[in-house]
């Protein structure tokens, strides 16, 4: 019978370096970035609060204590703010702290990839199915990526991967899935392959950094092999999952920005900031203005 229990739990592995960013990220986690006035990492949890998530698992590595410290009270802050009637910014505040209780935090001592980044979180999941959004990602569309896949998993339980379309001639350069029959409104996985060569992709559906996954890939992530790069690969773990268990595709229809680059940092603050009624009046002709200067 395939696995429909609810999905309660999301694990977020916030471990890296971010050595794309450097010196940005020298002192300050990359998942602690802003786009517009929040941190990446806040469009992550937002994404997964839509969805039903209850419970916040974050796999940490050294240096990594600010995201503990953002998710938590600030008491100095909230007395300043109250003495100084900023009512605006602290329920801005109230909104974005999880209640007591629902946030996690586990080591990943060593950088052995997001396999074991994943199977860092075992303890804390438990026997039971779970969310996993890496972090880099932040989707923008109605309904959130997470969201449809929660109703994805309504209809067809088991393990799902969101994915997106991209030009067949640039298949090579991402994850992707193959297509199987109609499941729900997604559609069965059959494959999985890691930046395939030219020519030799199964479809153009790519991964995009958001799963639903059963816990039996905890047992397996427990005795993989390093695979790319020495590294402990999720997908690796995912294609022996897929031998007993099915895995069906979401495809998200939104726009995606991967801020773990310089250019979808960027272009997600683009984004964000035009899209905000109180800041895009006062940007939108000086982004025109730049684009055509440089014309």
């Amino acid at each position: 019978m395939t696995d429909k229990r609810k999905v309660r739990k999301a694990v977020f592995p916030v471990a890296g370096l971010g050595t794309r960013f450097l010196p940005a990220t020298k002192s300050v986690p990359k998942e602690m970035l802003t786009v517009v006035d929040k941190p990446i990492i806040q469009y992550v949890v937002d994404e997964a609060l839509e969805a039903g998530i209850e419970h916040f698992v974050f796999v940490t590595g050294r240096n990594k204590h600010v995201i503990e410290d953002y998710f938590d009270i600030h008491f100095e802050l909230q007395q300043t703010l109250r003495e100084r009637s900023k009512k605006a910014e602290m329920t801005i505040l109230a909104e974005q702290l999880p209640k007591a209780g629902t946030v996690s935090f586990t080591r990943q001592q060593e950088p052995l990839g997001l396999g074991h980044a994943v199977w860092c979180a075992r303890e804390i999941v438990g026997n039971e199915p779970f969310a996993l959004l890496l972090p880099d990602m932040i989707m923008r569309g109605e309904p959130g990526c997470m969201r449809g896949m929660i109703d994805l998993y309504a209809q067809s339980g088991g393990n799902i991967i969101a994915v997106e379309e991209c030009a067949p001639d640039q298949a090579h350069k991402y994850g992707i899935v193959g297509v199987g029959e109609t499941v729900g409104d997604g559609f069965r996985i059959t494959s999985m392959v890691e930046k395939p060569a030219r020519g030799t992709a199964p479809s153009n559906f790519f991964i995009n950094g958001r799963y639903i996954l059963q816990p039996e890939i905890f047992s397996i992530l427990e005795d993989q092999e390093r695979g790319a790069g020495n590294e402990i690969q999720l997908t690796d773990a995912m294609l022996k999952l897929l031998k007993s268990q099915d895995f069906a595709g979401y495809v998200f229809r939104g726009e995606t920005y991967d801020c773990g680059a310089k250019d979808g940092f960027i272009l997600a603050n683009v984004a964000f900031a035009l899209e905000r009624d109180d800041i895009r009046p006062h940007v939108e002709a000086q982004f025109k203005a730049l684009v055509q200067g440089l014309k």
